[in-house]
């Protein structure tokens, strides 16, 4: 005659075994740090790579609106600006945001001539890396640099920035900047040979 035996309820079961275990391993904290290092490292990492990039991000930025800044002024200091001195002027560009690709960088430089209407229109454009406006196309001005019956110098830089390691910020941000100036010497900034 077979007797049944009783089952013991899983609940029991389970006790039985954590009891030991749980003594064993609660008890052993030999891993507790690997285990908070692991948790804790990529918050690290995206913190440290994140700082990097951004840090980068601004130094060009100011590089950018140095160069915006400078050029404009180095224009604006003269009277007529020959093709050597626009050379010159743009390879100092280049000078500035090293030790950055000076590839990404496009710059404008254009002589504004504003009528006694308002309208202003292009006397001549230099680019580097970027296509020059056409002479006496129209350009828009902001209402607060526009005056009837002056000349203005204008800025454009842009920066194509994509980061070196693109673990935070992914893609490419353009950093730019303009600046506007009139001429110090004379009433205009000619231009002899555009």
């Amino acid at each position: 005659m077979v007797t049944a035996m009783k089952a013991a309820p899983p609940r029991a079961i389970l006790r039985r075994l954590h009891r030991p275990l749980g003594r064993r391993f609660g008890a052993d904290q030999s891993g507790v740090s690997a285990v908070e290092f692991a948790l804790i490292l990529p918050i690290m990492l995206t913190l440290y790579f994140g700082a990097v990039e951004l840090g980068d991000a601004l130094t060009i930025k100011r590089k950018v609106t140095s160069v915006t800044s400078s050029l404009t002024d180095l224009v604006t200091q003269s009277k007529s600006v020959t093709d050597d001195d626009m050379k010159n002027i743009l390879n100092a560009a280049k000078t500035m945001i090293s030790p950055y690709d000076d590839s990404k960088l496009k710059i404008k430089i254009t002589g504004v001539k504003i009528d006694d209407k308002g309208k202003a229109t292009v006397a001549w454009s230099d680019a580097l890396n970027d296509t020059a406006f056409a002479k006496n196309s129209p350009i828009t001005l902001p209402a607060n640099v526009s005056e009837e019956d002056s000349f203005l110098v204008t800025t454009e830089v842009h920066y194509d920035y994509l980061p070196t390691i693109g673990y935070v910020m992914t893609g490419s941000f353009d950093l730019n900047d303009q600046y506007y100036l009139r001429p110090r010497l004379s009433r205009e900034v000619k231009r002899p040979s555009n």
